[in-house]
């Protein structure tokens, strides 16, 4: 549906029903599909033709989903996943393997960055971090001959610095590695890294996708235009022989979609990271809604961030969107009509007061989730970097009096006297 508005590719693309079909996306609660012949059977697993065999590889209601994310990011091809984390993951583990190196923001979730520093080391992949406004000479200099992607969060979660994309484009592609987007926060509503240079994205959809606090998952997105084939011995998993599927070269057989197919066939199979149809089916509830819901969450949460900037009992605020933030320029560059719901603040008094505050909230729910239809609020450093050291958590951008609020789609009076509550009774 690439002539339609956005808006109208959140409610229209992914399922096209044909007559007498179903009008609303169909759940496939199946694990596996029948044919009349053998044969049919085994052209499939050889991947000589298309069709569906085992959920854990695909799953009709999750590529209808799929598909719809596809046209929202102007992708070529995408897959789910059962969660962001195994989207990065397997994201990860399609282009490198042991003694392969990536390049990475430092500002990253916690969890995905434990999963480089941590998990992926155990794995014989290395990371190098650079700081998410690096120039392309600096990105250069971190990348080393055995290096497969450079990574980086567009809006950071929880430190909300903003990606200096074009120049992480420039220096990935200068040395001919692909570069990968966490656009979880902004949503193809707000950003669209495809057009700054990006060659694949990756969301958590548990996130504003799905809104509503009602699914785990994740995807990935492949624009469709790296040329692995340019790049052939830095990418062998791609452009050489599968043995696992008969020499199948997935550059040659799938172009453009060679990346997803290769994550489906191979990862998925070996892994089975598949998503449930029944998430899919909630997923694809709220992307119906996606268009409406960002430009709301952005509005409230300009008005929480002025709001806390003239709290005598607020030391600092994080919010890009602030005409004063350091970030301004670059938000307004990458994401001019919003950032996202989510802002950082620092209640005076430290630590102490931090937790005092959220424990003195009726309206805002503490809870580990964010960027769905409901205010709530975390202590990163208590919560969702807690494993990381003190050294971790600075180059993270995570201070100890740290408070991420992501602001929902309530009337923003309501948001307001709840927090100004809470924080006269420091």
């Amino acid at each position: 549906m690439s002539d339609y508005h956005i808006d109208t590719k959140c409610v229209q693309s992914g399922y096209q029903p044909e007559n007498g079909e179903p009008r609303i996306l169909p759940i496939i609660q199946s694990t596996t599909f029948k044919y009349k012949s053998t044969e049919q059977l085994g052209r499939l697993f050889d991947l000589q033709e298309p069709g569906y065999f085992y959920s854990r590889l695909a799953n009709p209601t999750c590529d209808y989903v799929a598909a719809k994310i596809a046209d929202l990011e102007g992708g070529n091809s995408c897959v789910l996943t059962s969660s962001g984390q195994a989207a990065i993951m397997m994201t990860v583990l399609n282009l490198c393997e042991a003694g392969d190196h990536i390049v990475s923001c430092s500002t990253l979730y916690g969890g995905t960055f434990n999963l480089f520093s941590v998990t992926l080391k155990k794995l014989g992949i290395s990371v190098s971090f650079v700081r998410p406004d690096a120039d392309a000479e600096e990105i250069i200099k971190a990348i080393q001959p055995n290096t497969k992607l450079v990574y980086g969060e567009m809006v950071a979660n929880p430190a909300l610095n903003i990606l200096n994309l074009e120049s992480f484009a420039q220096a990935a592609h200068t040395v001919g590695v692909p570069l990968i987007v966490d656009n979880t926060f902004p949503t193809p509503i707000n950003c669209r890294p495809f057009e700054w240079g990006a060659d694949l994205i990756v969301h958590s959809t548990t996130k504003y996708m799905d809104g509503h606090a009602t699914s785990i998952g994740g995807c990935v997105v492949d624009h469709g235009t790296f040329d692995w084939e340019k790049y052939a011995d830095r990418f062998p998993g791609l452009t050489r022989p599968d043995d696992s599927y008969h020499g199948v070269i997935y550059t040659r057989q799938f172009g453009p979609a060679a990346f997803t197919a290769k994550f489906t066939v191979q990862l998925m199979r070996d892994m089975g990271f598949s998503p449930a149809p029944m998430n899919a089916f909630l997923l694809n509830i709220g992307l119906e809604t996606l268009h409406l819901r960002v430009p709301r969450h952005c509005a409230n949460a300009l008005a929480a961030a002025e709001f806390l900037k003239r709290h005598p009992n607020v030391s600092w605020v994080k919010y890009p969107g602030l005409a004063d933030d350091s970030q301004y320029q670059l938000a307004r560059k990458y994401m001019p009509n919003g950032v996202c719901g989510v802002l950082s603040f620092g209640v005076r008094g430290g630590r102490d007061n931090a937790v005092r505050f959220m424990d003195s909230l009726k309206l805002s729910s503490i809870v580990t989730h964010v960027c769905d239809a409901r205010t709530s609020v975390l202590h990163p450093a208590s919560h969702t970097h807690r494993q990381l050291t003190d050294e971790q958590m600075v180059l993270a951008g995570v201070p100890n009096d740290m408070i991420r609020l992501s602001v929902g789609i309530e009337n923003s009076e309501d948001i307001l006297h709840d927090l100004d509550q809470a924080l006269n009774i420091l």
